[in-house]
């Protein structure tokens, strides 16, 4: 049904075409307009087929050994031999860069075993480590497992520290490897991250 204002009738057209009418039916106003589907910005029930993003990677300063030796993760290039604790040695195909914000974990020196880490480090809480001492055990019933960092909180020795911003380095292989950064075995990214590694 036709709409009333101020004395003048709208009616819309099916063509994108407003024609204005005063109430005794004279046409006084047409505009052209253009069209939008009424489903125009609806997603329909539709979901992504990217997983959310899960912050992960190494901040700048972390030492990575190498068969060069110890270099800070921001020095290393493409081709560098990284040594691995799954095959000995990989050799690195990219570093990508990063700045954003989120929740990071602070991890406290030896708080992992003697040395493990060297020092403090402070990692985003969804980078993954392997655990093999008694915590595997203890938490998730294995022997050592690959888990992100967050799960190990005991807000004592690994603790929240809330949102930053980082500057991280995600580094990457041919496939998944466990690599040493400043004392820790860190998991590299991959796709589909591998829940736990074999024995």
């Amino acid at each position: 049904m036709p709409a009333t204002i101020q004395g003048l009738r709208k009616i819309d057209d099916i063509h994108g075409i407003l024609r204005y009418y005063r109430v005794n039916n004279e046409q006084i106003k047409t505009r052209t307009y253009a069209m939008t589907p009424k489903t125009a910005g609806r997603n329909h029930g539709q979901t992504t087929l990217e997983a959310p993003l899960k912050p992960a990677g190494m901040l700048s300063g972390s030492i990575v050994l190498t068969l060069d030796g110890e270099i800070p993760v921001e020095h290393l290039l493409p081709g560098d031999r990284i040594i691995t604790r799954d095959s000995g040695v990989a050799v690195l195909k990219s570093v990508h860069r990063h700045q954003l914000r989120t929740r990071a974990v602070r991890i406290m020196a030896g708080s992992l075993g003697d040395t493990r880490p060297d020092r403090d480090v402070l990692l985003p809480e969804d980078q993954h480590i392997l655990v093999r001492d008694w915590r595997a055990q203890a938490l998730f019933g294995m022997r050592q497992v690959s888990v992100p960092v967050q799960k190990l909180l005991d807000g004592e020795f690994i603790t929240s520290e809330g949102l930053l911003t980082m500057t991280l380095h995600d580094i990457s292989f041919d496939a998944q490897h466990v690599i040493y950064v400043d004392g820790l075995e860190i998991v590299t990214a991959t796709k589909c991250r591998a829940r736990i590694l074999a024995a």
